[in-house]
């Protein structure tokens, strides 16, 4: 084989070594980003908390869930798990609800937050984070009881035990 026709044939090599690399830097950016897009998304609704209930309550930190954005968790129950999220809304209120609705809950697919919003998974509904807890029914959050204890908010397990219907089985 010539001299000329053997760098011809690296150069081809070394050109095809280069593209492969480039369509795996491409895909690579497109899984970060489609993952850092669900998560904006849906993140929070996604990023559940299990808690444990301590003498029939469940106490959470103020501090932790005082920044406007939804916080979802969970507890377990004897039949399966029961979600809620915590939101201090633009009120300054601190407010609790099911991540679940009366109308959209067999879907199992819950909320999500964009801005001041709750919005559901499944229709597509929004809701003022100022108005959870104040509305009931349809497809608002189905209210959840809580109250402040100094630095904590505490709600009673029976309370979220209640709303076990929205994720039954």
């Amino acid at each position: 084989m010539s001299v000329e026709r053997q760098q011809k044939k690296q150069q081809f090599a070394q050109q095809e070594k280069k593209g492969g690399a480039g369509k795996y830097l491409v895909l690579l950016v497109l899984i970060v980003f489609a993952t850092a897009s669900g998560w904006l998304l849906f993140g929070s609704e996604q990023g559940d908390t299990s808690l444990k209930t301590v003498a029939g309550e469940v106490r959470i930190d103020l501090d932790k869930v005082s920044d406007g954005q939804a916080h979802f968790f969970q507890i377990a129950a004897t039949k399966g798990d029961v979600k809620f999220f915590v939101v201090k809304s633009v009120d300054g209120v601190f407010r609790a609800a099911f991540d679940a609705c009366d109308v959209c809950f067999r879907e199992k697919k819950g909320y999500h937050q964009e801005g001041d919003s709750m919005v559901c998974n499944n229709c597509g509904q929004k809701f003022r984070t100022d108005l959870v807890n104040e509305v009931k029914g349809g497809c608002n959050p189905a209210p959840l009881a809580r109250r402040i204890e100094g630095k904590q908010l505490v709600i009673n397990e029976r309370d979220l035990l209640a709303g076990f219907a929205y994720f039954g089985g």
